[in-house]
């Protein structure tokens, strides 16, 4: 009995034994979890996390990092996020960030730039598809700043802002049954195009929390051939009510300082430059350090030397096939994207090396009297693009603006006094089309640039300029900026110069005080800049007392 016993106690030790290697061999065997990092992918801004029956239970952003395991049915990954396990769709998750955005197409909701390698522009028009490749610029909630896209034989960046997911709104124009139908009717009367081929869409203005600019911009104009007398600028300015400079980084004919950007795509801008790159960068510190608010302002496409380095963006006289010379310059076209191109990056070398608060781009138009010359066929305007000179113009305008909210600076864009009436201007400008999209639009309404009784004012206008710019003022002004959804701050050029016609006029402190006021009166309270051309100290002195005015 005992060895029966004794063979039943073998018996079960080798039971167990056997029983144990076979859990270690099959421990052995069983290979442990592995988590590989991927990025949660889609054609919107999040994905889905699943439970174990494959429904959400919650989302994450894209572009999310998550560990994921091997697929289960070729369909869905086991992942884990925070400690705890999901499921995630199989067309969720990608190996490279990269390759996150699964748009596939999109569509254009207004002509648009799209920026091809080598600084290089083009343009994709309203209603057209692109194909999406790739993005640049995550943001924290899963949308992008630029697609990089396919459009025919060109390949470059889009920012998101101008694309839509739907062909239907993209051939859509913003309030399409409300005021869009004012801008609409505005036909193609002199030239410039119509309004209705414009983009209206509402612009958020930016406010930079470190660049803040004043309510209201009381400024003094510069031109870069006074630098060098900074100081009593600043003296006059610091009392007189004045809290901000405009200051010249290229007029036609004089560049103010030696800057890389025109050394690169302008040298004969670069070798006429008045002061040295050190000198101004002096002088505009000087006026920072100061407190004051400081304007840089870049004639565009009036540009004589530029035309010397590439007559291949000029707008051409017919009857010699030479650039074209109006009113003593040379115009680079507004139409060529190379003109654009060296500009804003003129631009955003001024603020990032200078410190310029905000850029302002005067002759951002075509010539006057285009459509009469074009007409007479002397002027070919290289319009590669078959664009209305309105659209191009603001093309210009929302492709500077994106560039320069990039570098934290603020734009403004000078325009006649006539872009505030009711038609699209043969040059191109159009209030609302510009108004819409920039941080503060400055309109040049001298009192003796009107006509003599302009309005159907009795006096000669400029003998009386509070009546003159009133009546512009709300008649004209309040109406464009009511017609449109994200209108600028109006910062006004007055007129800081004696008048140049008869009756020959000195316009001192009275008259200026007259233009303030009248701005002022119509609830144009963004501010003024004076206008003169020689940046007189004498005569800025003299207004001085119009300035200290309260308003």
């Amino acid at each position: 009995m005992k060895k029966v016993i004794k063979n039943i106690k073998i018996i079960i030790l080798i039971l167990l034994l056997a029983i144990s290697a076979v859990v270690i061999f099959l421990m052995l065997q069983k290979k442990p979890v592995v988590y590989v990092p991927m990025y949660a992918a889609s054609a919107t801004y999040s994905i889905d996390l699943l439970d174990k029956e494959y429904k959400p239970v919650t989302t994450v952003i894209r572009g999310t990092k998550i560990d994921a395991t091997d697929l289960i049915d070729d369909l869905y990954y086991p992942i884990l996020y925070n400690d705890i396990k999901y499921f995630v769709a199989k067309t969720n998750l990608v190996v490279d960030i990269k390759d996150i955005a699964l748009e596939g197409e999109l569509y254009v909701r207004t002509p648009s730039s799209i920026y091809l390698a080598n600084n290089k522009l083009s343009l994709v028009k309203k209603g057209v598809t692109v194909e999406v490749l790739s993005y640049e610029g995550l943001n924290a909630d899963g949308s992008v700043d630029k697609y990089l896209v396919k459009y025919n034989d060109l390949e470059g960046y889009i920012y998101s802002k101008y694309l839509v997911t739907t062909h239907e709104s993209a051939i859509l124009n913003y309030d399409q049954d409300g005021k869009y139908k004012i801008h609409s009717a505005r036909t193609n009367t002199q030239g410039g195009g119509s309004g209705g081929n414009l983009d209206f869409y509402p612009v958020v203005k930016e406010v930079f929390e470190n660049n803040v600019m004043p309510t209201q911009v009381r400024s003094l104009y510069i031109n870069g051939g006074v630098i060098n007398s900074i100081d009593q600028y600043i003296a006059l300015a610091k009392t007189s009510n004045i809290n901000a400079f405009v200051v010249d980084i290229k007029d036609d004919g004089a560049p103010a300082y030696k800057s890389p950007v025109m050394q690169k795509y302008s040298p004969t801008n670069y070798n006429h430059a008045i002061n040295s790159f050190d000198t101004y960068k002096a002088a505009i510190k000087k006026l920072k350090d100061n407190g004051f608010y400081v304007i840089g302002r870049i004639t565009t496409f009036k540009d004589s030397y530029y035309i010397t380095d590439h007559p291949e963006n000029a707008i051409l006289d017919n009857n010699n096939s030479l650039p074209f010379r109006h009113n003593g310059s040379y115009w680079p076209t507004a139409f060529k994207r190379d003109v654009w191109v060296y500009n804003v990056e003129l631009a955003k070398e001024a603020v990032v090396e200078m410190g310029f608060n905000e850029i302002q781009f005067d002759y951002v138009r075509f010539p006057d009297q285009t459509y009469y010359l074009e007409k007479s066929g002397r002027m070919n305007l290289r319009n590669d693009f078959a664009e209305d000179k309105a659209q191009a113009i603001q093309g210009f305008v929302m492709y500077a603006a994106d560039e320069l909210h990039k570098v934290n600076a603020y734009i403004s864009i000078d325009v006649f006094g006539e872009s505030a009436h009711s038609y699209v201007t043969g040059y191109g400008q159009y209030w609302g089309a510009i108004s819409n999209v920039v941080d503060a639009i400055s309109p040049m309404p001298y009192p003796d640039h009107f006509g003599a009784h302009e309005y159907g004012i009795s006096e000669i206008v400029w003998t009386v300029p509070y009546k003159l710019i009133s009546l512009w003022a709300k008649s004209f002004v309040n109406v464009r900026q009511s017609e449109i959804p994200t209108p600028a701050v109006v910062r006004s050029w007055i007129q800081a110069f004696n008048t140049t016609k008869p009756p020959y006029l000195t316009y001192g402190p009275e008259k200026i005080g007259d233009q303030i006021q009248a701005l002022h009166d119509a609830g144009l309270t963004g501010g003024y800049i004076t206008w003169n051309s020689g940046s007189s100290l004498s005569k800025y002195a003299s207004l001085a007392p119009a300035f200290k005015r309260e308003y």
